[in-house]
């Protein structure tokens, strides 16, 4: 492809994008397809010489679009919403022009720079302490693994040398996300000693109960070294009392990891900080942009107190990536398992410059506001009833009804085409999900999906 052809064809995905964005709500969320549909439609075997970029571009848009499901879509209401700015695409597009990659300081020293000057406005705009060293994973699954690698680290730096002794035990709550557990199983701490502590009514970490259990575990001998609540948990976006959990840390000599890859983008809203309360006190944290901040998938940030002991968990310097030592030159490829690193801070700089903290605030206080009032309009129906809180944009609600009835009334709003919720199960029933979180939802997106919810329900 000559340098005339790219920028024709960058040109006409820019405008498809451009046309794709705006129109968006002309697309099913959900394509109606079975699996292995798209599968049998494309060629078995790859061409042996090239194709012209009209014809890729073409089964593009016949083959493939009408296979996705539309995250970017403002009636997207299932799992977290997330959305993609026309800044963040602008940028995305750029990072991968350059193509650099920021294993260390000296292979790229914009990408490192600036990733340490953006995170530190976000950490800024969280309300955060200064001594929060900032570094990017791709998802919170990531961050997660890498705050209990820190946590086993401080416990027994032996470790890295000797492999797992045993004996340690880590506590987080019964709704915390399933990476917790999937990081204690490929650190070799195992599932036996990962203790999911019981919740209260509206679903928190309940504190009495994770000091007793840590108490049994050390009279048994073992050594509680992780604890890990959340701010916004996955099935109810409910907020566990960190603070009190960090005094129980503290006592117990624990790391502890803050989840807060949902909620805490909600701190950037001034009235909102004090979801973060206990946060600085924590060793660790992780929020997610590409959740709530309107980042393209996938940028995770990660924060730590410690990052000396965080390096000491990953550094690893082989001869062929020794460089010179400079106390401000950072070595990203220290801080974590990955050596190679994509430019992902410069689509966040490029949203946090465009918006504003006030922009991302007044979005994010929408969102908020329009679940306030779906919430509102749920408990006034004799039908339906709220099964959890509402502290974010999160409503979890269901039909007085059996849990098949939920069942089919779900299936019926998805297969609809016009939206798409997800579910989840609380105190033994089957409950709806609807997540607002994409920046192009208005409110008359969550009424016409209401509408649905009640149109489906008279036909269970």
């Amino acid at each position: 492809m000559n340098n005339e052809e790219f920028r024709q064809y960058g040109h006409d995905v820019v405008d498809w994008l451009a046309a794709y964005l705006k129109d968006i709500r002309q697309y099913p969320v959900l394509p109606a397809m079975q699996p292995g549909d798209l599968a049998d439609r494309l060629p078995a075997h790859a061409p042996d010489f090239g194709e012209p970029m009209d014809a890729i571009l073409e089964d593009f848009q016949r083959s493939i679009v009408p296979a996705l499901t539309h995250w970017n879509h403002p009636r997207f209401f299932a799992y977290f919403a997330i959305s993609a700015s026309e800044p963040g695409i602008l940028a995305e597009m750029l990072a991968a022009g350059l193509n650099v990659n920021g294993m260390l300081w000296k292979s790229c020293p914009a990408l490192t720079e600036l990733e340490q000057v953006t995170l530190g406005w976000l950490r800024q705009w969280m309300g955060l302490p200064e001594e929060f060293f900032g570094i990017i994973y791709d998802t919170a699954s990531v961050s997660t693994l890498h705050a209990i690698a820190a946590a086993r680290e401080m416990a027994d730096p032996e470790t890295r040398t000797r492999g797992n002794s045993g004996g340690l035990v880590m506590y987080t709550s019964e709704h915390a996300h399933s990476s917790v557990e999937k990081a204690g199983i490929m650190l070799g701490i195992g599932q036996d000693n990962i203790r999911k502590i019981p919740v209260d009514q509206a679903f928190r970490m309940r504190v009495d109960v994770l000091r007793e259990t840590i108490a049994a575990d050390q009279r048994a001998g073992k050594r509680p070294f992780c604890i890990i609540p959340t701010v916004g948990t996955t099935s109810t976006s409910s907020i566990d009392p960190v603070d009190a959990i960090a005094d129980v840390a503290e006592e117990c000599g624990a790391w502890l990891h803050v989840d807060a890859a949902y909620g805490g983008v909600a701190a950037v809203v001034p009235e909102l900080q004090s979801i973060l309360n206990g946060a600085s006190r924590a060793h660790s944290l992780v929020v997610n942009p590409h959740k709530w901040l309107f980042t393209p998938f996938d940028l995770s940030a990660f924060y730590t107190r410690k990052p000396e002991i965080l390096r000491q968990a990953f550094a690893l310097v082989p001869e062929y990536l020794r460089t010179a030592e400079d106390p401000r030159a950072v070595n990203y490829m220290d801080y974590g398992v990955q050596l190679g690193r994509r430019f992902r801070a410069l689509k966040l700089w490029f949203i946090m410059r465009h918006y504003g903290r006030e922009g991302i605030a007044e979005l994010v206080r929408a969102h908020i506001g329009y679940a306030q009032r779906l919430a509102a309009l749920i408990r006034e129906h004799p039908d339906f009833e709220l099964s959890a809180p509402t502290p974010f944009s999160l409503i979890c609600f269901r039909y007085r009804g059996s849990d098949d009835e939920n069942r089919a009334l779900l299936e019926a709003v998805n297969s609809s085409g016009k939206a798409f919720l997800s579910h989840t199960v609380l105190n033994g029933k089957f409950v709806l999900r609807l997540a607002i979180g994409n920046m192009a939802t208005q409110w008359e997106d969550v009424e016409e999906t209401w509408n649905l919810v009640r149109q489906a329900a008279k036909r269970t």
